[in-house]
């Protein structure tokens, strides 16, 4: 059966340009249908969703996670299934969704793969897949360059956060849940919806996408250099279980600074304290592997 596909590359992905050839020959291969749009600015692929989306059955994405976050909200307004080709730098959804970076594996699973639905965050009315965070993690998406990412890969992460966290200063927040109101000194601030973040760092050990609820983890510690032992535990998530990293879970969570700061979603910089998230169950069809 032949469908008919939105193929969306954006250039400026660590790998976007290079394997574009690649990814269309071999979906084509595949017997998809596509109508192929390319960009350099992600934010416009919002009204290329919107549209073609009666035109097509299936959206299929190549880029890394900042370009998945520019697409989310069109996707949710459409309810189009989505497949993903991983060509960014750290590609987090796709190794929280088993996904593999080999481009002919992706495409296999975007043919004939299952059909999984996942859930998302939503902050401040911004939509987001992995994580959405503020303090350290937000320095470090501002030093982050594309010029870095595409020379170093993941490296550019782990060498733009040691820059970054001997800087760092604790600042004052209140975390509000069912209820209660949590004041703390903290350097940073996440809140998962799916599990990696960051170029494969797990924001706890046992997330999932379709959990239907949120993970936040709040590092409150009062000099740099405290943050060095919990580096390689948040790899896998283990950081939760330090005295010095508070965490909670939940549906609804709210956060408030005394000045507003600026929240980092998916990668990107989307919107500001004082903040309201929520999830959303089951927000999103996407094609992942059948075994997953």
């Amino acid at each position: 059966m032949r469908h008919r596909a939105l193929l969306l590359i954006n250039r400026q992905a660590r790998q976007g340009q290079k394997r574009l050839p690649e990814a269309i020959r071999c979906l084509k291969q595949l017997d998809f249908d596509l109508i192929e749009e390319y960009t350099e600015q992600p934010q416009h692929l919002y009204e290329v969703i919107k549209r073609h989306q009666h035109e097509v059955s299936l959206v299929i994405v190549g880029g890394g996670d900042g370009t998945l976050n520019a697409v989310v909200d069109a996707l949710v307004e459409t309810q189009l299934p989505v497949g993903i080709i991983p060509l960014g730098t750290a590609n987090d959804l796709a190794r929280t969704l088993g996904i593999p970076n080999s481009l002919p594996e992706a495409c296999q699973i975007i043919a004939s793969g299952e059909i999984r639905r996942i859930d998302l965050g939503c902050v401040n009315g911004k939509h987001f897949f992995n994580v959405a965070s503020l303090g350290l993690s937000v320095k470090i998406t501002q030093r982050l360059t594309k010029k870095a990412k595409r020379r170093w890969g993941i490296l550019a992460y782990a060498i733009t956060a040691l820059q970054v966290i001997w800087e760092s200063r604790p600042f004052s927040a209140e975390i509000s849940i069912n209820g209660t109101s949590i004041p703390v000194k903290t350097v940073q601030i996440a809140v998962g919806n799916g599990r990696y973040y960051g170029g494969g760092m797990a924001v706890v050990h046992d997330a999932t996408i379709d959990d239907q609820r949120l993970d936040l983890y709040s590092v409150e510690i009062k000099h740099w250099w405290q943050i060095i032992p919990l580096l390689p535990a948040m790899r896998k998530g283990r950081h939760i279980f330090s005295p010095s990293v508070r965490t909670i879970n939940g549906q609804e969570i709210e956060i408030h600074t005394r000045k507003p700061r600026p929240i980092n979603t998916d990668g990107e910089i989307t919107t500001y304290t004082p903040a309201q998230f929520h999830v959303i169950p089951n927000a999103l069809a996407v094609l992942v592997p059948s075994n997953k």
